[in-house]
């Protein structure tokens, strides 16, 4: 993956398209050049069709994901966050699909603090391009998108995601 030389451009306030995948709807927000933005969307909310060729590539790429999850993307992200959140989303990506660390686990290698590292994947702006459903709590799926409410949409989009790359190793127990 590559990112783009203009830090941290602006995100729109309303996504370039919604598109629907097994576990929701999905907000892309693009740039011509750069994916600036992903977001978890409630399940209701409308969709809308991607225009402009990288929107379509990475809603094709969104698919072949939800397909596959061992699918690698191949996308120019917008360079975004501060030094400390890049470099949590950094070992985001270095986790294999189907692998789990805690945020302790990741802590520790940051030589940081676990809450730190929860709010880093909380601002996460690709994810599941950058994997922050591969973080779990010590002892279940710990939060979500800003989200632990174990009834709501995002938790479920995590589970899914979890379960989904299951397929490929050993899946990480939870409550």
């Amino acid at each position: 993956m590559s990112s783009t030389p203009n830090p941290n451009p602006p995100v729109p306030a309303t996504p370039d398209a919604v598109i629907a995948l097994p576990f929701g709807r999905m907000g892309l927000f693009c740039s011509p050049h750069a994916v600036l933005h992903l977001a978890y969307l409630p399940p209701d909310t409308p969709l809308i069709p991607p225009a402009g060729a990288l929107c379509r590539e990475l809603a094709a790429q969104l698919q072949a994901y939800a397909a596959d999850p061992s699918h690698r993307f191949d996308l120019p992200l917008a360079t975004a966050g501060t030094a400390y959140q890049q470099r949590v989303w950094a070992l985001l990506r270095q986790i294999p699909p189907g692998q789990t660390r805690t945020y302790g686990d990741a802590a520790a290698e940051l030589r940081s603090a676990a809450r730190a590292v929860g709010q880093a994947c909380a601002e996460n702006p690709f994810a599941p391009i950058v994997p922050c459903h591969r973080i779990v709590a010590r002892g279940g799926l710990g939060g979500f998108a800003h989200s632990t409410a174990e009834s709501g949409y995002l938790l479920g989009i995590k589970r899914w995601l979890l379960q989904h790359e299951s397929r490929l190793a050993p899946f990480f127990a939870h409550a």
